[in-house]
Order: structure tokens, then C-alpha cells, then sequence
């Protein structure tokens, strides 16, 4: 018998992952009763299990996407198996990075130079003056 699923949960487990990256979509984000606390659970399409999102997760997830988690639907992050330490032990856990592994920062700067890029084009700024070419009189 594999220990794991001694234990069943509502909840995605580290060892659900089997050491591997995976990268999902966010369906929708719900609040759930844990024990006496309260969480935020994210919930992926096509996977029954939610991940409950500790602050680390969640403020990764925030910086990719914008903390108001309504605008995570549809996004595309990556789960991931690791360790972290927790009351004095080493546990397992999972964490979030940017799709495809990427680190979340570079995920960011990627994302805000297209923007930019994107707005440059829109606003005609790689065109002379501004897309306006004045010098050439219209006859």
C-alpha cells in the first residue's frame, strides 16, 4: 500500500503531483472552512482536486495576475512538488511558479514589456512623429 493514499484529502498533496511540474488552469477560487480557519482554494479545469493556497502561493499567483482573484479565472500557472520547513521539520508542500516553470519575476517583466510593446504599436510609436508624417503634403 502506498502511505499517500493512507490519508485521503480534498485537497491537492504534494505527493498528488508525483514529483513532477504541472502546469493547469485556474477554474475559479472559493473560500473553505479548514479546521477553524478559513483559506482561499483555487480549483483547476479538468482536475477534481483544489490546491489551498497559503500567503506564498497566493502572493505569487497575485503578482502574475492581480490579487483580485476574479481576473485568476482562465490564467495558466504551474504547480510544482518541494520542501519547506514547517514547526522545526522539512514537509513537503507545493508551490506556485509562472507557466511553462518560469520564474515568477521573469514571468512579470516578460509580460510588461509586451504590454509596452503592444501600447507603443497602438499609440504609433515606431512611427516617425508619432504615425503622423506631416511632411508629406497632400495634393
Amino acid at each position: 500500500m502506498d502511505i499517500n493514499t493512507a490519508f485521503p484529502s480534498s485537497f491537492l498533496k504534494a505527493a498528488d503531483l508525483q514529483g513532477r511540474s504541472v502546469d493547469v488552469t485556474i477554474e475559479n477560487v472559493t473560500i473553505e472552512k479548514m479546521g477553524e480557519d478559513t483559506k482561499p482554494v483555487v480549483h483547476f479545469i479538468g482536475k477534481e482536486l483544489g490546491l489551498a493556497l497559503n500567503k506564498i502561493n497566493s502572493n505569487a499567483i497575485a503578482m502574475m495576475y492581480s490579487s483580485e482573484t476574479n481576473n485568476w479565472t482562465g490564467q495558466v500557472i504551474s504547480i510544482y512538488p518541494t520542501e519547506t520547513e514547517f514547526q522545526g521539520k522539512i514537509v513537503p508542500c507545493i508551490r506556485v511558479k509562472a507557466p511553462g516553470g518560469q520564474d515568477v519575476t521573469a514571468f512579470i517583466a516578460r509580460r510588461t514589456a509586451e504590454a509596452q510593446q503592444t501600447q507603443q504599436v497602438a499609440q504609433g510609436d515606431n512611427m516617425p512623429h508619432g504615425g503622423l508624417d506631416d511632411e508629406i503634403p497632400f495634393n
